[in-house]
């Protein structure tokens, strides 16, 4: 798979920090130049649905179990590699300084209706649901959430680097 991106946190010190791998999968789902996404309204941010991988777990099933738990997807069909994103995030937990995220990002096709969702606990808390948007409109929402939130999580810089990164290769219109 194409490495779409490698990014590092400037709290994170390679030579140094103690890091383990997560494995992640990540839905690229568009209708038109809607994409389906996840809004969070604690950080106030439009992420691609997915998550980790469960150990032992292949990355397409991940793919699938999280897109169904998140969004509701039913028929997930076409699964489709579009890249990678690596990143090194500080880790806050014990035993390791960092995070070596790997984040491996497929298109797929889905049924338009989408079922009840499986959120977790945190996830609820979060305020996180499905939503089907405007790509363009998303790009934009989540970079005014960068430049005017200090509660943005890690994560809203490589979802807003994904976004762009579709719209600039998958989508066949320009933006209205």
């Amino acid at each position: 798979m194409r490495l779409l991106k490698s990014a590092c946190h400037p709290k994170v010190n390679l030579a140094q920090d103690s890091t383990f791998k997560r494995l992640a999968a990540r839905a690229i789902v568009l209708k038109g130049d809607l994409i389906l996404m996840l809004y969070t309204q604690r950080y106030h941010d439009y992420t691609l649905p997915g998550g980790g991988v469960d150990d032992g777990e292949d990355i397409r099933a991940g793919l699938i179990r999280e897109l169904r738990e998140e969004t509701g997807a039913q028929n997930i069909t076409q699964i489709e590699a579009f890249g990678l994103y690596e990143e090194y995030r500080p880790w806050y937990k014990d035993n390791y300084d960092a995070v070596h995220m790997l984040s491996y990002c497929f298109t797929c096709q889905i049924d338009e209706k989408l079922a009840n969702t499986q959120l977790e606990d945190y996830e609820i808390r979060n305020g996180m649901k499905p939503v089907w948007v405007n790509i363009h409109q998303a790009i934009e929402h989540n970079e005014q959430t960068m430049a005017n939130s200090d509660k943005k999580g890690l994560s809203i810089e490589r979802e807003t680097f994904l976004l762009k990164l579709i719209a600039k290769e998958l989508l066949t219109t320009e933006p209205a």
